[in-house]
């Protein structure tokens, strides 16, 4: 395929249309080598991806559904939301959060955008893999600070879902 068609064919592909198929650790490398190829400021590269799969990412689906009953209201809590945070996050193959590191160096829209750049590149080489994705960006992502060990510097804008699909 031309980029041009790789671009034309891109699109999110969420996980009630995943298979059950761990995503293979080759394409995780080569999704982590094209984001690593976008272009940033003064080289500061901010992006910093964390893939989990197996029972880290079980571990994540209950943090993610944690920070999510943590972040409303007891009145607002949906039981049938928090099941679906863990299910969606079971479902895939492998999950990649997506946090920033704001260097200091440039302006802060600038390392978002750079990050935002990295992930096009992770979204273009799923579409030439044929691994369904998609970048999803709750407010209560921010809540996974501590369970990512970030530092004051870094801030989760969300996960990257991965799945293979028919």
């Amino acid at each position: 395929m031309t980029i041009h068609e790789i671009i034309v064919q891109r699109r999110s592909v969420y996980p009630k249309d995943y298979i059950d198929k761990s995503i293979d650790n080759e394409h995780i490398e080569t999704l982590l080598h094209a984001a690593d190829l976008a272009p940033n400021h003064k080289k500061t590269k901010p992006w910093r991806f964390r893939v989990f799969k197996g029972e880290e990412k079980s571990q994540l689906a209950l943090e993610m559904a944690n920070a999510y009953k943590n972040s409303v209201a007891p009145e607002d809590f949906l039981e049938k939301k928090y099941q679906d945070i863990i299910h969606k996050i079971e479902q895939s193959g492998a999950i990649m959060t997506i946090s920033i590191h704001f260097s200091g160096l440039v302006p802060a829209w600038e390392e978002i955008a750079a990050t935002a750049m990295a992930v096009q590149n992770m979204y273009l080489t799923c579409t030439a893999l044929e691994i369904g994705c998609y970048w999803s960006s709750p407010k209560f992502a921010e809540n996974l600070h501590d369970f990512l060990q970030l530092e004051d510097s870094q801030k989760c804008y969300g996960l990257f879902y991965l799945g293979y699909y028919k």
